[in-house]
């Protein structure tokens, strides 16, 4: 009896160690082969090819087209200060007075003295100088006409034995001191000629001086500064303003010699600044240096840029793009399909339904889209928009297939 419990009792053992070993091996297959991810949803666009605008990318700054340190050319007091900072001007506009009383009362001296030399030789408003005309000259050339001809007369009466040689003598040293008189008289009549024209000259200086006690403006623009005030004393050479004319601008660039080749006068410029973004100033390039800077390698290039708002400013540093000449088209694709991590550009190309993983160059921006230099080729299709989704191998499912930019 106590055998046959013992049998029973070890069958029942063994047949549930059967079915506990029958379900761990069950459970275990499947655990070893888990169910396959679903794929991800992407939309995708196609590379397309295209001819672009090309961009040599150079910095630069701005500076004046014209800016002058207008300087006071006579002293004296300034009387009046008609312009502030900022003050719009035209070319000859009055920047200071000074006091032109020194000036005007040199200026009447030197006229008085001037005229009194004319007095002298006779001369009149617009009268050419003729020595022969001035009355010392004539008074001269009269005694010696005179003197000529009682000499001629004594002669004619020495021959015929009427006067004595003490008598002929006479007449002949009063005739040489008579003609001596007359060219005494044309070389003072030459020296007060002289003396005019330099009294001529002192009446231009003194009117140069007295029109200088007015600062006029060298050309239109903006008055930048003025550091004089009325009352001040101002001295030859000393700086009473500061003149700009902003429009246009010049722009200075530095060009690496490598892009030398690249560049040419008249070549349009696009122009960025910080003080304005997301905005695009036109240019064009003016002049091209000769000569490279040996300290830098580089070339400088100035363009000029409209600037009939005055929104631009002389100092602000400036990006420019020159546009290059017509290359290869490009292979563009919407700049959500480059995914950017650590400085590292990717796209994911799809092909059977499975993202591969491409690194990739950026070139040029065209709008929302963005030229790939190296890693993918036309008509290729890329995911739109892969940005955590997506890794090397992902199965996709494509939601709708693009040709245009998205």
């Amino acid at each position: 009896m106590i055998r046959k419990l013992f049998v029973s009792t070890f069958i029942s053992s063994a047949a549930m160690a059967a079915l506990l070993s029958t379900g761990c091996s069950a459970q275990t297959t499947s655990a070893a082969e888990p169910a396959a991810p679903a794929p991800v949803a992407v939309r995708v666009t196609a590379v397309q090819s295209q001819a672009i605008d090309r961009f040599l990318r150079v910095t630069g700054s701005l500076a004046a087209d014209e800016q002058a340190e207008v300087a006071a050319e006579t002293a004296g007091r300034v009387i009046a200060t008609p312009v502030e900072r900022g003050t719009r001007v035209a070319a000859g506009a009055v920047l200071i007075r000074i006091s032109g009383q020194e000036t005007a009362a040199s200026l009447r001296e030197a006229e008085a003295n001037a005229a009194q030399i004319e007095a002298r030789l006779g001369l009149t408003a617009g009268q050419p100088f003729d020595p022969e005309h001035v009355p010392e000259v004539l008074n001269a050339k009269a005694s010696l006409d005179w003197a000529e001809a009682d000499f001629n007369r004594i002669k004619a009466l020495l021959d015929q034995k009427v006067v004595s040689q003490a008598e002929f003598d006479q007449k002949q040293t009063q005739m040489q001191a008579a003609r001596q008189q007359y060219k005494t008289a044309q070389n003072a009549a030459q020296q007060s000629y002289l003396s005019l024209q330099a009294a001529r000259a002192r009446i231009d200086l003194a009117r140069k001086a007295a029109a200088d006690a007015v600062v006029k403006a060298p050309f239109a623009g903006l008055v930048a500064e003025r550091v004089v005030s009325t009352g001040d004393y101002v001295t030859r050479g000393m700086k009473v303003a500061t003149v700009v004319r902003i429009d246009p601008l010049r722009v200075e660039l530095t060009v690496p010699e490598q892009y030398l080749s690249q560049v040419k006068e008249g070549q349009p410029v696009k122009l960025t600044v910080d003080a304005y973004p997301g905005e695009t100033f036109r240019a064009k390039v003016r002049f091209v240096s000769p000569a490279l800077k040996t300290d830098q390698r580089a070339l400088t290039v100035e363009a000029i840029a409209p600037n009939l708002d005055a929104r631009l400013k002389p100092g602000l540093f400036a990006t420019a793009f020159l546009q290059k000449a017509a290359a290869a088209p490009a292979l563009l694709v919407p700049a959500t399909a480059i995914e950017t991590i650590a400085g590292t550009s990717r796209v994911y190309v799809v092909k059977a339904e499975t993202a591969e993983e491409r690194i990739v160059t950026i070139g040029e921006r065209v709008g929302d889209r963005l030229e790939i230099a190296t890693g993918v080729a036309a008509g290729e299709t890329v995911a739109v928009n892969p940005r955590g989704k997506l890794t090397d191998g992902t199965r996709v499912q494509i939601e709708r297939a693009r040709t245009g930019t998205e």
